[in-house]
């Protein structure tokens, strides 16, 4: 399908990535009407496309929440199809009840869109829905993952950001498949966002990086994982939406080559920034060695036409961003 022309729901749109996907639909001709909690939002999202290049004179916003029903079908009247990237996000580790807004909000903007003969939604969710489980090592020694794969949302000990993702994106696919009435959904998985922002604030992966950079990670966390740039992840979305085949399928997203972990975060911190990124972590917490984390984007770049740019580029291209916006001046 082809929305070039027609106007496009975008929800999530004053986030990180939301205002990302928000400006390349506008850059691109595309009318956007952007669901916001408060029309409070409005000002800094305008700013945050004009940061981009973009005209913001085809964007008009609309007032929904993901946790009550009241404007779903206003927001969804008339317009040609539906990304649906919000989602509560936390980076603290203790439980933030995000299962219930994350699904139920999914729910509702799945059901509106198919009342309202929507023909596609393409939905966020994450590579935590994906590769949140251990799977048996490889041949390599590897814990490997694709499409295929699955977090197990009943695991003990799992953090409520993986289960909330899992949990709705399992919902999203159920519903479309018992419910749907020939709505097609696409969802994207993609790994650790980072990348350029466009808004005024530090937000997602941004605080990570400051945490690191102003000694509030000691310690690297024991983690490996993939990296997606944020440009990336957008034009991905839009591909998403253009691609008749990729209806009724998952795209895991993330850039080529080794995964990282957080110590070699940090080490490309302190290669970038110098004395800046003198408090980032030096050593890990205490524990075993993991293996290797190997994760497959191979579909997506098949499919979807996708072409990341290198991690490291977009570790470096975040913090030029953060400079630029004066969010490394104190510490």
């Amino acid at each position: 399908m082809n929305t070039s022309h027609d106007t496009v729901l975008v929800t999530g749109a004053t986030g990180y990535l939301g205002t990302r996907v928000v400006a390349d639909l506008l850059q691109r001709g595309t009318p956007v009407r952007a669901v916001v909690r408060s029309l409070e939002g409005e000002p800094p999202l305008r700013d945050a496309v004009r940061r981009a290049g973009a005209d913001d004179s085809g964007l008009e916003l609309t007032v929904a929440s993901l946790t009550e029903d009241a404007g779903w079908d206003a927001a969804v009247s008339g317009v040609a199809g539906v990304y649906h990237l919000a989602s509560p996000m936390t980076l603290a580790t203790e439980d933030a009840n995000l299962l219930a807004p994350a699904r139920d909000g999914a729910l509702r903007v799945l059901r509106a869109a198919r009342d309202a003969g929507i023909p596609r939604v393409v939905l966020t969710s994450s590579f935590a829905a994906v590769g949140y489980s251990p799977k048996p090592l490889n041949d390599e020694g590897a814990r490997e993952y694709d499409e295929r794969d699955w977090t197990d949302p009943d695991a003990p000990g799992l953090p409520d950001y993986p289960r909330s993702k899992t949990v709705a994106e399992r919902a999203a696919w159920d519903f479309v498949e018992r419910e749907g009435n020939g709505l097609e959904l696409v969802v994207l998985n993609p790994t650790w966002i980072a990348g350029p922002t466009l808004t005024a604030d530090p937000r997602s992966s941004l605080q990570a990086f400051l945490a690191m950079l102003d000694g509030h990670m000691p310690l690297a966390p024991r983690q490996r994982f993939g990296i997606a740039d944020v440009r990336d992840v957008s034009t991905a979305h839009l591909a998403a939406m253009d691609t008749p085949d990729a209806a009724g399928k998952r795209y895991l997203l993330l850039a080529d080559g080794p995964t990282i972990s957080w110590l070699g975060v940090a080490s490309l911190l302190r290669e970038h920034l110098g004395d800046r990124a003198g408090a980032a972590p030096t050593e890990e917490v205490p524990g075993d060695d993991l293996p290797p984390l190997v994760i497959h984007n191979e579909r997506a770049k098949a499919e979807l036409g996708f072409s990341p740019r290198p991690a490291e580029t977009t570790i470096f291209e975040t913090l030029d961003g953060m400079r630029e916006r004066g969010m490394l001046d104190q510490g």
